[in-house]
C-alpha cells in the first residue's frame, strides 16, 4: 500500500472518529466523512465496504485514545499513587467520553459489532482498575474489606458521571470536582495515611 493510499485511509478513520465523538453514528453520513477527510468517494469504498465497517475501525481507534491514560495504572509508584495519577489524567469533560457517549446512540447500542467493542473496552478498563485496587489492598494502602470489582465500577461510574455533569453545565468544573471528590473519598479510606495517635 502506498503512502498516499495509507494517508487516505487514515484520514477516513480520523474523520469518522471525530464525527462519532461530535455527532454519533446515526447523525454521521458517508458524505460528512468524505468532506471531513477531504477524499473522494472512491477512496472510502476502496478501503471499507461502507459506513459500518469504517465506524467499527474508528471506534477501535476511539477506544485506544479514550483509555490511553490507563497505562498510568501499570506505571511506577505505589498502587494508590498510580490510581491518583490516572484519575488526574486530563479529560475534556464538555466533549464527553469518546467511548461512553457512543452507548447513547441507538444504532450503536443495537449493533453487536460496535457495542461489543465498547463493552470490551470498558471491561478492559475495569480489569485494570481491579488489578491496581487489589495491589493497593495487598500493599496495605486500602482496607482488606474493599471489594476491588465494586470499587472499580464506582470509579468508572464517577468518571462517566463527571462527563455527563460537565456536558449538562457546558463547563469543565463539574468533571474536575467529581474527580477531586472521588480522590478525596479514596484518601479518606487509605489505611496507610491514618496518623498514629499518642496513647
Amino acid at each position: 500500500m502506498s503512502d498516499d493510499s495509507k494517508s487516505s485511509r487514515d484520514r477516513l478513520v480520523d474523520a469518522m472518529e471525530s464525527l462519532l465523538w461530535e455527532r454519533g453514528y446515526a447523525d454521521t453520513s458517508p458524505k460528512d466523512v468524505l468532506k471531513r477527510a477531504q477524499v473522494g468517494q472512491g477512496s472510502m469504498y476502496h478501503f471499507f465496504s461502507g459506513k459500518h465497517e469504517l465506524a467499527v475501525e474508528a471506534i477501535r481507534q476511539n477506544v485506544r485514545r479514550a483509555f490511553g491514560g490507563h497505562e498510568l495504572l501499570e506505571g511506577t509508584g505505589s498502587p494508590m499513587d498510580r490510581v491518583e495519577r490516572c484519575l488526574r489524567y486530563p479529560r475534556q469533560g464538555v466533549r464527553g467520553c469518546r467511548v461512553g457517549r457512543m452507548t447513547q446512540d441507538p444504532q450503536v447500542f443495537d449493533d453487536p459489532d460496535m457495542i461489543g467493542l465498547i463493552a470490551g473496552a470498558f471491561e478492559g478498563q475495569l480489569s485494570l482498575w481491579e488489578k491496581v485496587i487489589r495491589q493497593a489492598v495487598d500493599a496495605r494502602e486500602l482496607p482488606a474489606g474493599i471489594n476491588p470489582s465494586d470499587l472499580a465500577r464506582t470509579i468508572s461510574a464517577v468518571i462517566q458521571g463527571g462527563y455527563v455533569l460537565a456536558r449538562a453545565a457546558h463547563a469543565q468544573e463539574p468533571m474536575d470536582r467529581a474527580i477531586e471528590g472521588l480522590i478525596g473519598l479514596l484518601e479518606a479510606v487509605r489505611i496507610d495515611r491514618v496518623p498514629d495517635f499518642p496513647r
